[in-house]
């Protein structure tokens, strides 16, 4: 292989991913998988988790699953010491793990909001927290790495009946370049990216934001919600997990070694409308 194909694969890493029992976080494992990397899946839905990584190994590849909370301080120490104990280091982090509101702010409780947070925000600041110190000069695997966090396109700009949800994702972007840049400084050797994604079908998030905005807009028809997402898209289609998955590998890859502190949209082309 060439240096450049080379730069894309993930051999001899090891990979955390969060949410991985579904849809863009099963994607990512997957992929990050197949590009060499030693997985360990992680979610609290555990049996359709074990099935993602009985999967990833029927097709030759390394994977385990681990029970992790994201909101659960405990839980992400346990889980970094699983990916360190069972593979022998870790290199990767994909904080994918998230929950989503649709409903207008004089309906969300201030339970709604501190639940969708706890998730979405304290998840990734204690994923952050725990991979660093074990990724960078000294640590338990002290190899430097890179840490995917996953955002949203409503994380740049705002969406009605979705406050909570683009206050938490608003935040997950800030906070990659905070660490990123004192990664940066500190000589960690540890890079810290964000992507955004557009609309998203064929995952049980899309289905329930889809149904919402039916229920908003279009008295209950799904198929006109739907229609309406994709014509608010300039590529005309909606994304799967895939097209998101693929970006993951890229930024988790040293083909993007100079890349830290970034937002990394894949919209279709909605923001930059």
């Amino acid at each position: 292989m060439t240096e450049e194909t080379v730069s894309f694969r993930l051999d001899g890493k090891v990979a955390l991913v969060t949410g991985a029992s579904r849809g863009i976080g099963a994607s990512c494992a997957k992929i990050l998988a197949q590009a060499g990397a030693k997985v360990l899946a992680t979610d609290v839905i555990e049996n359709e988790g074990r099935d993602v990584v009985e999967g990833i190994r029927k097709s030759g590849y390394e994977a385990a699953f681990e029970v992790l909370d994201a909101a659960s301080e405990k839980s992400w120490e346990t889980g970094v010491n699983a990916a360190l104990e069972r593979f022998g280091g870790l290199d990767i982090l994909v904080n994918n793990a998230g929950v989503e509101i649709v409903r207008p702010i004089l309906e969300t409780s201030f339970e709604d909001w501190r639940i969708l947070h706890s998730v979405n925000l304290d998840g990734v600041f204690l994923g952050l927290k725990c991979a660093v110190k074990a990724m960078m000069p000294g640590g338990a695997a002290g190899r430097g790495g890179s840490i995917v966090n996953m955002s949203s396109i409503a994380g740049l700009i705002g969406f009605p009946f979705m406050s909570a949800y683009c206050s938490s994702k608003g935040g997950v972007r800030n906070l990659s370049k905070a660490v990123a840049v004192e990664c940066a400084k500190m000589g960690y050797g540890i890079r810290v990216n964000s992507v955004h994604p557009g609309f998203i079908g064929t995952t049980r998030m899309a289905e329930r934001f889809f149904a919402s905005v039916a229920d908003l807009f279009f008295e209950g028809n799904r198929e006109k919600a739907v229609e309406y997402c994709r014509g608010l898209t300039p590529a005309g289609n909606i994304g799967n997990p895939l097209d998101i998955a693929a970006a993951v590998l890229f930024l988790s890859s040293d083909a993007s070694r100079f890349i830290t502190g970034t937002e990394f949209t894949v919209d279709g082309g909605f923001t930059a409308v």
